[in-house]
C-alpha cells in the first residue's frame, strides 16, 4: 500500500512516540538481523519489500544478486540520493541504474499508477514486452494479465502482486502455481525461485497463513516460534497484510480485482518480560529500525494507517552454490556462494553468525547422500584433498548453530 504521511508535525510525533514505546518495551529478549536495506516504496509495496530482501542476500553471501553500477555493485542499505536507482533491482526502467533508453522495462511495460486498472503499457502500445530481468517480473507485480487468482481475485493492479496459499493452514513448499490449462503463473514465493536461478543460483520458498487467521483451522498456521526460528537461523521473512476473508474489490469501475493489501520484511523479534511478543520489520516505507507489531494484534501496518492483520508470511532460503573448483598442491579449492547473516543479541551486545558449512562429496551427481568430507567451516572457501575416484562431485550443505 503506498503510504500517506501528512502533516509532518503529526509525522515526527508519530515517530517519537514510537521510539519511546519501543525503548520502553525492550525487556527479555531483543533480536534481529543486521545489514538489512530500509528501502523506499516504489512501484508497489511487495517490489520493495521484496527488494529490501534480495537487497538484504546481495550483501550476505550471494553478490550475483545485485550488479548494477549503483553502490558499485553492493546493494546499499537506503535508496536516497545516490541509492535511487537501486529501484531497478525490482522495477526496471529505462534511462535507470544504466539501462539504455531504448530499452524498455518493467516500469514501462507494465506500470501506469498506484492502483491503477487500466490494461498495461505494452499492450496499449502494441509492442512485445521485455524479457523478464527485474524481481518484479518474476513475482508478478504490477502485472494485468492474471485471471481468478486461486478463485480470489483477477491481477494483479498497479503496485499489486499476490500468493496462491494452503488455505488448511499448513506451510506450502516450493509451489508451482498453474492456471486451468497448466501455464505457469507467477506469485511472489514462485517468483523469488525464479528469481534466483535467473541469476545463478538455487533457492527454495514456502508461503503459510498466520496462526491467528481467523480462515485457518486451530492448531495449523505459521506461529510467533516458527518466526523467531526463521530469524534465528538467519533468514528475514515477508509479512504479507491483508483484511481476512477479504479477496477483492472494485476499483475504477473494474470488479474482482486485487484487495487491499501490504508487503513488509521482518527481521527480527523481541520478547518482553511478560510475554509479549514483538515482530520487527522493514515497512516499505524506509521508516527506520523502530517498527513492531504485537504478533496477535489486528492491525500490522505502521502507525495505523491502515488497519490490516498478518494474513501469511512468504519465505526465502539462497541455498549454496559452488563458484569456483580450482586445483591446488594440497588439492582443490572450491569457492562458494551462501547464506551469511550476522544476528545481534541487544540484550547481550553479542553478534553471531548462525551458518556454517559442511563440504560433501559423492562420485554420482544424482545420489540422494553424500558423503562428508569431515570439513566444516564459517568461511566461503574450503581446500578438500585429491581423491582417486574417476569423477567426484561436491557440494555444500548449511549447517546452522
Amino acid at each position: 500500500m503506498k503510504p500517506s504521511f501528512g502533516n509532518p508535525i503529526s509525522w515526527c510525533v508519530l515517530i517519537s512516540s514510537l521510539w519511546i514505546a519501543t525503548e520502553n518495551a525492550r525487556g527479555e529478549t531483543s533480536v534481529y538481523l543486521t545489514g538489512v536495506p530500509d528501502y523506499q516504496w516504489y512501484a508497489g509495496c511487495f517490489g520493495t519489500a521484496t527488494g529490501n530482501l534480495i537487497g538484504f542476500w546481495d550483501r550476505h553471501g550471494f553478490p550475483n544478486f545485485y550488479q548494477g553500477p549503483t553502490n558499485k555493485g553492493l546493494a546499499p542499505l537506503n535508496s536516497n540520493g545516490p541509492n535511487r536507482d537501486i529501484t531497478a533491482l525490482w522495477a526496471s526502467e529505462t534511462g535507470i541504474d544504466g539501462r539504455p533508453f531504448n530499452q524498455p522495462g518493467h516500469m514501462d511495460d507494465y506500470y501506469i499508477d498506484y492502483e491503477s486498472a487500466s490494461p498495461d503499457p505494452y499492450t496499449l502500445v502494441r509492442r512485445t514486452e521485455h524479457a523478464p530481468d527485474c524481481i518484479g517480473d518474476f513475482i508478478g507485480l504490477n502485472q494485468d494479465k492474471w485471471q481468478n487468482l486461486s478463485s480470489e481475485c483477477d491481477g494483479n493492479l498497479d503496485g499489486y502482486s499476490f500468493v496462491f496459499w494452503d488455505y488448511t493452514g499448513r506451510k506450502r513448499t516450493n509451489f508451482n502455481p498453474t492456471d486451468e490449462s497448466g501455464r505457469s503463473i507467477p506469485d511472489i514465493q514462485s517468483g523469488l525461485r525464479s528469481w534466483a536461478t535467473y541469476k545463478g543460483y538455487h533457492a527454495n520458498s514456502f508461503s503459510q497463513l498466520s496462526d491467528f487467521n481467523t480462515s485457518v483451522p486451530s492448531g495449523n498456521g505459521f506461529r510467533f516460534e516458527d518466526l523467531k526460528s526463521e530469524i534465528d537461523r538467519g533468514y528475514p521473512v515477508l509479512l504479507f497484510m491483508q483484511a481476512f476473508q477479504t479477496y477483492s474489490r472494485t476499483v475504477q469501475g473494474r470488479d474482482h480485482v486485487n484487495p487491499t493489501m501490504h508487503g513488509m520484511l521482518a527481521y527480527g523479534y523481541l520478547i518482553e518480560d511478560d510475554g509479549t511478543r514483538y515482530v520487527r520489520y522493514r515497512t516499505s516505507w524506509a521508516s527506520g529500525d523502530f517498527s513492531f507489531s504485537v504478533w496477535n494484534s489486528d492491525n500490522w501496518t505502521p502507525e495505523g494507517i491502515l488497519n490490516l492483520p498478518l494474513r501469511g508470511v512468504i519465505g526465502f532460503h539462497p541455498v549454496p552454490t559452488i563458484t569456483s573448483a580450482t586445483p591446488v598442491s594440497e588439492g582443490l579449492k572450491l569457492q562458494w556462494h551462501a547464506p551469511r547473516s550476522v544476528l545481534f543479541n541487544e540484550g547481550e551486545k553479542t553478534s553471531k553468525q548462525p551458518q556454517s558449512y559442511a563440504v560433501e562429496w559423492s562420485s554420482d551427481i544424482a545420489a540422494t547422500t553424500f558423503q562428508p568430507t569431515g570439513i566444516e567451516t564459517q568461511e566461503l572457501e574450503a581446500t578438500v584433498p585429491a581423491r582417486s575416484d574417476k569423477a567426484v562431485f561436491y557440494r555444500i550443505r548449511i549447517l546452522e548453530r
